[in-house]
């Protein structure tokens, strides 16, 4: 966000009706904004802070495809078609981001890099390349499997044993997309109010009553996409995902000697731990790097930093020789979790269409999310992919557990 270009905001006070009112002004709100406002819709975009303040201006910069955990769970858990689908439905959300780049002419360093997941102890070779299998079988023919001979033209470390390569993935700079998707819901006729809580929500004679500190209006539809900064305006959706920390550091520029002896390949990178990182250059050659460094519901800039010895110290495991290299900026933010880690498109009881749960893979997955809920208002067709996922809710009181969920996922990393 310190170098994306900025966003105008809309100047003065909302207007006292709109045909949509979205909370949220991350990928998923502004990408469904563009298509309301697009086919001709009065929309408001309402923000809390500044636009892509949530998890689209605190991640990685990943665009992942296929699934983020395992394919075989996945075809377990939902069955083959379904698993399909499921994983086809992430390819072709980034083929939708690469398309609204295109038209819209956003200046963003989208690039089809590729993605790496790599197995970070010998005892995982075995399940990559089992899922690899499972994959080009189902789903995807162009991904492959590479053993650590073939790793050694993509990434210099002795703490990864193999890989899994996804051709498709791709990477790009999230707070310039951010801004450029607000700025074109401005070019299309919606409005982006930044610096604006919503203060509360009412359903009253078949409308939306908004509370901003500015006043009241009324909305024929309203879309929830704020995520977990989002979720306290709704119980149903709050409870359907628990917030936890994800944590990033980025380095100075690396040299070409230092790109040569680290990541040569140039592509994104995932570890198979579960308290995992990954990690990527920038253009500028920093060495983005993430993870879920403490199991925490704060990611704000006390946190960030004290993540940075836990972050720089797996760090300094795959690459020994940027031990002590100096980091230039520590940032951290809340993945909205799903307790089965897939995402969830529906509507409340009362009737606010929302997109919650994409657990980490929000950058990726949010063009589809985004659409899917402009095409519900605009066509009345949910979508048969998330929807038809039954909600999931967890316990209350579940929160204070993270600790443990943490711990339990420490000791299945040691034992693996």
């Amino acid at each position: 966000m310190a170098t994306a270009p900025g966003f105008a905001g809309t100047a003065g006070a909302p207007k006292a009706t709109y045909d949509v009112v979205i909370v949220g002004a991350g990928f998923t709100g502004l990408t469904a904004a563009r298509a309301l406002a697009k086919a001709g819709l009065d929309v408001a975009v309402f923000e809390h802070g500044s636009v892509g303040e949530g998890a689209s201006g605190r991640n990685g910069g990943h665009l992942s495809n296929g699934l983020a955990h395992s394919y075989a769970d996945a075809v377990q858990s939902l069955g083959r078609e379904d698993a399909r689908k499921l994983y086809r439905t992430y390819d072709a959300s980034i083929d939708l981001i690469e398309e609204i780049i295109e038209d819209e002419g956003i200046k963003c360093g989208f690039r089809r890099s590729g993605k790496l997941k790599l197995a970070s102890k010998p005892g995982h070779v075995a399940a990559l390349r089992a899922n690899g299998d499972l994959i080009r079988e189902e789903a995807d023919p162009d991904v492959a499997f590479l053993d650590k001979a073939d790793l050694q033209s993509e990434i210099r470390s002795d703490t990864v044993f193999a890989g899994l390569l996804y051709p498709k993935s791709a990477m790009m700079h999230m707070g310039a997309y951010v801004h450029g998707l607000a700025t074109a819901v401005h070019r299309h006729g919606g409005q982006v109010f930044e610096n604006c809580l919503v203060q509360g929500i009412q359903r009253s004679g078949g409308f939306w009553n908004i509370i901003v500190p500015a006043g009241h209006m009324r909305a024929t539809h309203l879309i929830l996409a704020g995520g977990m900064t989002g979720a306290y305006l709704s119980d149903h959706v709050a409870r359907q995902v628990l917030p936890i920390g994800s944590y990033v550091i980025a380095t100075r520029p690396l040299t070409g000697a230092e790109i040569s002896n680290t990541m040569p390949g140039d592509r994104t990178y995932v570890t198979s731990l579960n308290v995992g990182n990954y990690f990527r250059l920038a253009p500028d050659n920093r060495l983005i790097f993430g993870g879920r460094a403490r199991f925490s519901t704060k990611a704000d800039a006390r946190a960030a930093t004290r993540s940075v010895p836990i972050l720089r110290k797996s760090l300094t495991n795959l690459f020994p020789s940027l031990a002590g290299i100096e980091i230039d900026y520590a940032f951290g933010g809340l993945v909205d979790m799903s307790r089965d880690r897939f995402p969830r498109l529906g509507q409340t009881p009362d009737g606010a269409h929302y997109a919650i749960g994409l657990s980490g893979s929000g950058a990726q997955i949010s063009a589809f999310m985004g659409t899917a809920l402009a095409k519900r208002i605009l066509e009345g067709q949910p979508s048969d992919v998330f929807e038809t996922m039954t909600p999931k809710p967890f316990p209350r009181g579940a929160i204070w557990t993270l600790p443990l969920i943490g711990a339990h996922a420490r000791l299945k990393d040691f034992m693996s």
